[in-house]
């Protein structure tokens, strides 16, 4: 087995190759093995690691255990005009989500809009590898999902809503579409672990204690603060869109009855729901003049005056960026993962990414 040197930087398609064969070799089907990793690794190439390659281990857990259905048959439950609904039967988030997508861009294509809720689905990863999914092929797509309790209402003293994020990807004239994928908490827990290991003190408002008192002490952090600090409504309104969108009309389980990620229990399905809508532009406007006002809104927004020292980037500018370095460079795995990596190489004869 080749030893890992957290120094070096992995090609992305390495990266891609060790996860389908893991993934495959712990007994799960093609096309799941497929859609897990084409999800982690939009993550991993655009910047969002929280939700990148890093989640490997994790899944092959939950694949392991039983909470995630490895040989999944998603079948639709009903069809109502431009509108479905797909049961998952506990597959992987990424597999579940996909295929609503491509449910919703047929629709789309046929009505001018299509809308997919989804039961019976698991964590699938980064929200906007499915938006950007309905983007690619000319539609503009929206993902709504929740996830287990994390973070607190406004003026909330307990967990209540999931991270709960929201993703609308937008097509345009240029190599990439308009894309936010956003967490509906001030910030993913993953920045408060990383706070922690170096010992930094956090910003202001972003997590409390275990009261729900704002903490800027990563070792007391319980629970992670809404969108908005002193506006903390508008962001816990927003987590309580994709809740609404991703629980309630699925009849799936709200974000304080679902089973926490992080275990033990990695048996039993977490029974949870998430959301798609894909909608044809041109349905509403003809192509040429809804290309033309999203060219105008992009130039408008990139040339605006930033304040002193700072930038304006449109919603996906970043990780373009990043993915452009990425493709160029690969990418270097912290020291767990990378650990992670090389004993699940050993467990299941994959070769170590090089």
């Amino acid at each position: 087995m080749q030893q890992s040197d957290p120094s070096t930087r992995l090609p992305l398609n390495e990266l891609a190759r060790f996860s389908r064969e893991v993934i495959s070799a712990s007994g799960a089907d093609p096309a799941t093995a497929d859609a897990a990793s084409r999800a982690m690794m939009h993550g991993t190439r655009h910047g969002v690691d929280s939700h990148g390659i890093r989640l490997l281990p994790h899944y092959i857990e939950a694949l392991e255990g039983g909470r995630v259905n490895r040989h999944p048959s998603i079948k639709m439950l009903n069809s109502f005009g431009a509108a479905r609904t797909l049961d998952a039967d506990h597959a992987h988030g990424a597999l579940a989500t996909y295929t609503a997508m491509h449910n919703a861009i047929e629709l789309a294509s046929r009505f001018g809009l299509g809308a997919v809720a989804i039961r019976n689905t698991s964590h699938f990863g980064p929200a906007g590898a499915y938006s950007i999914e309905a983007a690619r092929q000319g539609f503009i797509g929206l993902v709504f999902a929740n996830s287990d309790s994390f973070v607190r209402l406004h003026d909330g003293a307990e967990r209540f809503h999931g991270t709960n994020p929201i993703s609308v990807a937008v097509p345009t004239t240029e190599a990439n579409p308009w894309l936010l994928d956003m967490a509906t908490s001030a910030v993913p827990f993953n920045r408060v672990l990383l706070y922690r290991s170096l010992g930094h003190p956090l910003p202001d408002a972003v997590a409390s204690d275990e009261d729900g008192n704002d903490t800027t002490n990563a070792d007391l952090v319980d629970m992670l603060a809404p969108l908005g600090a002193a506006f903390g409504f508008k962001g816990a309104g927003l987590a309580g869109v994709a809740e609404i969108f991703s629980a309630v009309m699925t009849g799936m389980r709200l974000s304080f009855e679902i089973a926490p990620m992080g275990g033990p229990d990695f048996a039993t399905p977490r029974e949870m729901g998430a959301f798609v809508l894909a909608i044809k532009p041109d349905a509403f406007v003809d192509r040429e003049t809804f290309d033309r006002g999203m060219r105008r809104y992009l130039e408008g927004l990139r040339t605006s005056r930033p304040r002193q020292n700072g930038q304006v980037m449109a919603p996906g500018d970043r990780e373009w960026k990043v993915a452009e370095e990425r493709e160029r460079n690969g990418v270097a795995l912290d020291p767990a993962t990378a650990t992670a990596f090389e004993q699940l190489s050993k467990r299941y004869g994959v070769a170590f990414p090089a």
